[in-house]
């Protein structure tokens, strides 16, 4: 019987509007940004064969033009194989598609498997060059018992942040449950998979000769890292290590012009990820609900 989860967490949906005002004395005019908060009401469900393709989707999401690389169905159905672990979020009832979901994958339990092979390799291939990361090959190695548990969460572009601690407390409670079951969920670490993203200059301005403007530089001279999660920017300061890296398969040019989104630069998604020690998420999340309670 599928099972509504419960979570004392209210969650409002914003969505903004900019209104722009006509001064007729003077020819001006401005501009006034209104904040309109629509109460949607957010249910937390168990993963359910209902909900295939609307993770696939996600999944597809998450992994952007790499998703190519990999059976996400295969990846799908391995998360729907363990239903008492991890959620989705819903806002029409059980039978709709999920527009958010987090999970957890034990990538020593599942070395066999040739989806998992795959995001293995992948990960250690990314994260290779990364300093921060080095542990990663000696946790993912073939060699190693190390129980890792890799996290996989999406959600929909306009879905709040406000829905990712209520998944992972659940997830707490549902692996402290399966524990006393004895099931292999007994983590050293977790690794979070993410995106984050860069600016670049549009080629578009380029080829109409226009001044450019100059990317961002962050830390240590490179361009300047945006999160699309902005939960990942809090979650990392309680990692062991964590990095970007650009993605297998590359777009072509012209690709981050179609994510400009009406702005002067375009957009370079990357893959990110976060490697956490199991001592440390509950507090990491803690974190996360601080800084959304104080930043609403």
């Amino acid at each position: 019987m599928p099972k509504r989860k419960e979570s004392d967490q209210d969650v409002q949906l914003a969505s903004k509007s900019r209104r722009a005002k006509d001064k007729e004395s003077n020819d001006e005019s401005s501009s006034d940004e209104d904040t309109d908060m629509l109460n949607v009401e957010f249910e937390w469900f168990d993963p359910q064969p209902q909900d295939f393709h609307g993770l696939k989707t996600l999944l597809r999401q998450l992994f952007d033009v790499d998703a190519q690389l990999f059976d996400l169905s295969a990846l799908t159905d391995l998360i729907l194989s363990q239903p008492l672990l991890g959620s989705t979020v819903k806002v029409d009832g059980n039978e709709t598609d999920p527009y958010a979901f987090l999970t957890v994958l034990n990538l020593w339990e599942h070395r066999d498997k040739l989806v998992i092979k795959d995001l293995t390799n992948y990960l250690l291939l990314h994260c290779a060059g990364s300093p921060a990361l080095a542990q990663l090959s000696s946790l993912l190695s073939s060699s190693s018992e190390s129980q890792v548990g890799l996290i996989l969460t999406e959600r929909l572009v306009n879905i709040p942040p406000e829905v990712v601690p209520p998944m992972y407390n659940l997830l707490f409670e549902e692996i402290a449950w399966a524990l006393e079951d004895k099931e292999p969920y007994t983590f050293s670490h977790y690794l979070i998979l993410s995106k984050t993203y860069t600016e670049v200059a549009s080629s578009l301005d380029q080829e109409d000769a226009r001044p450019q403007k100059k990317n961002k530089k962050g830390k240590g001279g490179g361009s300047e890292v945006f999160y699309f999660h902005p939960e990942d920017e809090v979650s990392q300061r309680h990692s062991v290590g964590y990095g970007s890296f650009d993605y297998t398969k590359q777009g072509g040019e012209g690709t981050s012009d179609s994510k400009r989104a009406f702005q002067e630069l375009g957009i370079r998604p990357q893959g990110h990820v976060m490697l956490i020690e199991s001592g440390k998420l509950k507090e990491a999340v803690e974190a996360v609900s601080d800084f959304l309670s104080s930043s609403s």
